[in-house]
């Protein structure tokens, strides 16, 4: 595992360093681009989330919590999972209701965010609409993320967070399961609220905090 990690985290300071002469170069020469300031913050973000899952690997699962904007949090999730979609027409609908603090691990809950969408993302074969709506009600926030695609058969529903068990022809059944894992241990419920023909849906359950 420490070799792995080794050698995965010095690819990963390669990407984060040319990131960085990109930026710094699109800055000499006075250039302004917000896509690809996106995108340049994108790879940087999913490094961060990266090098926190190879701490896992050598601190057995820690947990580091910050205090973290609701509505901020959920926006930057949304913003990576974009990279997803590739060649397919997919509308992707972000509504936020209000906000609030809460306390969690930020990249790991920025990777369960991601996961789900691009689990819905891949549910939807040629053209559909992801759709994020977000609210606090009281001391709960409130993440539901839905997509239009192929429904998850009635009678596997309930496997969906064992570890192993996966729909997909390449899937390795880890996605929901580690997300799962991960939200439960900072006290943070997912569900699967429904999968019918029209709409698959979770929901992220996440206390509020006082300000």
């Amino acid at each position: 595992i420490k070799c792995v990690s080794h050698e995965i985290r010095n690819h990963l300071s390669i990407c984060d360093m040319y990131s960085q002469i990109i930026r710094k170069n699109l800055e000499k020469l006075n250039i302004e681009n917000s896509s690809i300031e996106n995108a340049l913050g994108c790879i940087q973000k999913s490094i961060q989330i990266i090098g926190t899952n190879l701490l896992d690997l050598k601190l057995l699962n820690s947990n580091t919590v910050h205090i973290i904007d609701f509505k901020n949090i959920i926006e930057q999730g949304v913003e990576l999972a974009k990279a997803y979609v590739t060649d397919k027409n997919i509308e992707i609908e972000v509504f936020i209701k209000n906000s609030g603090n809460i306390l969690t691990d930020e990249n790991k809950f920025l990777a369960c965010i991601v996961n789900i969408i691009k689990n819905g993302i891949e549910a939807i074969e040629v053209k559909g609409k992801i759709e994020i709506l977000a609210e606090v009600k009281g001391n709960t926030g409130i993440i539901k993320i839905s997509n239009n695609g192929k429904p998850i058969p009635k009678e596997k529903q309930k496997d969906i967070f064992t570890e192993g068990y996966t729909s997909k022809k390449n899937g390795c059944g880890l996605g929901l399961a580690i997300c799962k894992n991960y939200l439960e241990k900072q006290n943070i419920s997912l569900k699967l609220t429904k999968s019918t023909k029209t709409q698959t849906q979770f929901e992220i359950n996440v206390p509020i905090i006082e300000p």
